[in-house]
């Protein structure tokens, strides 16, 4: 099921079971996971795009190796908060998933997540050429890590 609302995605969510953190792009699918205990995201792997029945098959092997309870989508919003085009094809990927799991499945606002990935690895002194392999699946780890430190705070609300 899709939530709209993040508060409704985290309560949907069952107890102590890792999430999954989707950047999810035209060319791509950054994958990330968390622990158990939903306190750090770790970058996983980036899913090179063929067809949707094949990106999603590589996704659902993740997600049964790894436990996976929810998804993240990180939603590209416009600056200003518009959704624009890629909104829209991030919609389409979470309605096409859901068609497919009965997992959770949320959206966090990505905005600056792959600026922040790539100042990362900048100051980590990673090449341009490594930079690219590692970026998609680094911005979906700041994806799911601004989640779940938003389901750590709703928690001590």
């Amino acid at each position: 099921m899709i939530y709209d609302e993040f508060e409704d995605f985290a309560a949907a969510l069952p107890g102590f079971t890792a999430l999954a953190g989707l950047d999810f792009g035209d060319k791509t699918v950054g994958v990330a996971i968390s622990d158990r205990m939903g306190t750090v995201a770790t970058p996983l792997e980036t899913i090179r795009r063929k067809k949707f029945t094949l990106d999603a098959d590589h996704l659902f092997e993740i997600v049964k190796k790894r436990e996976i309870g929810g998804l993240v989508l990180g939603l590209p919003r416009n600056m200003d908060g518009s959704e624009g085009p890629r909104c829209q094809k991030t919609r389409a990927f979470a309605r096409n998933l859901s068609r497919l799991t009965e997992l959770p499945i949320g959206f966090w606002d990505e905005r600056l997540s792959t600026v922040a990935a790539e100042r990362a690895l900048l100051e980590a002194d990673t090449s341009r050429k490594r930079r690219a392999e590692l970026i998609d699946h680094v911005a979906a780890s700041y994806i799911l890590q601004g989640a779940l430190d938003r389901m750590r705070h709703l928690k001590n609300d």
